[in-house]
């Protein structure tokens, strides 16, 4: 099936669902992308190939997924600073699922590096560590 007779099918499919369903922005953009990836995989198109040989195509290149600003969902390509969450909502994922699926590494972390250079700042300013070690040597004692 051409891709634009596909365009012009989901257009119809979702304006007739959100006609009759109040929907948000990101409800409408997730249906879209849900039934134009359903009828490309009814007429046979790389989704369904992708399917029966059990690979998955991430939605974002995996070496562009992990940016200094933001990390990018490999499911549906939306950025955020941190997946953990996201993933497991959305995609009913745990992380290590979600590595295991499109082989991420281990030590490869799932938030966006600026985020977590912020986060270990502001602990370091409020002295989390010393205190942290502070409260564990007095109840070793």
């Amino acid at each position: 099936m051409e891709k634009k007779v596909v365009i012009e099918l989901t257009a119809e499919i979702v304006s007739a669902h959100a006609s009759v369903n109040e929907m948000s922005r990101e409800d409408l953009l997730d249906e879209i992308q849900a039934v134009f990836v359903k009828l490309n995989s009814l007429a046979g198109v790389e989704a369904g190939e992708a399917e029966a040989t059990g690979e998955v195509k991430p939605a974002v290149p995996v070496n562009k997924a992990f940016g200094a600003d933001k990390v990018f969902c490999l499911e549906c390509g939306k950025g955020f600073t941190t997946l953990k969450k996201h993933i497991a909502v959305s995609h009913n994922q745990s992380p290590k699922d979600y590595r295991k699926k499109f082989n991420i590494p281990s030590k490869t972390p799932l938030v966006a590096r600026n985020y977590s250079e912020a986060k270990k700042k502001m602990a370091q300013k409020l002295g989390l560590a010393e205190k942290l070690a502070a409260g564990r040597k007095k109840r070793g004692k």
